[in-house]
């Protein structure tokens, strides 16, 4: 299975290049977009994972982690943007960053 990793500032260029070929919504403006960006990966309990081929970022998700009252206290999390390349489905990279998000503790 292809890996995944953290998501890091510099890789903005190539999400936004995922995302316009994906077609899944449109982006923020670029000066916009780097500002969210920034602020994305500066809060706590947010993670972006991304897998690598050719590269380029090929497939990405977000997870948001949030309190839970419920079990035990343990946190609960959502997963978001979940987007592979057209190219790339079918081959394991979404697969690798749902999977990354599955076992991260954030």
């Amino acid at each position: 299975m292809p890996e995944a990793r953290l998501a890091h500032a510099t890789d903005l260029a190539s999400l936004l290049a995922l995302f316009a070929a994906s077609e899944v919504s449109r982006t923020a403006e670029p000066d916009r977009a780097r500002q969210i960006w920034l602020e994305l990966l500066s809060r706590d309990g947010i993670a972006v994972f991304v897998s690598d081929a050719d590269s380029r970022i090929v497939a990405t998700c977000t997870l948001i982690a949030a309190p839970n009252l419920l079990r035990a206290g343990r946190q609960h999390g959502f997963l978001e943007n979940v987007v592979t390349h057209p190219d790339f489905r079918g081959r394991g990279y979404g697969r690798a960053v749902v999977h990354a998000a599955l076992v991260e503790r954030i």
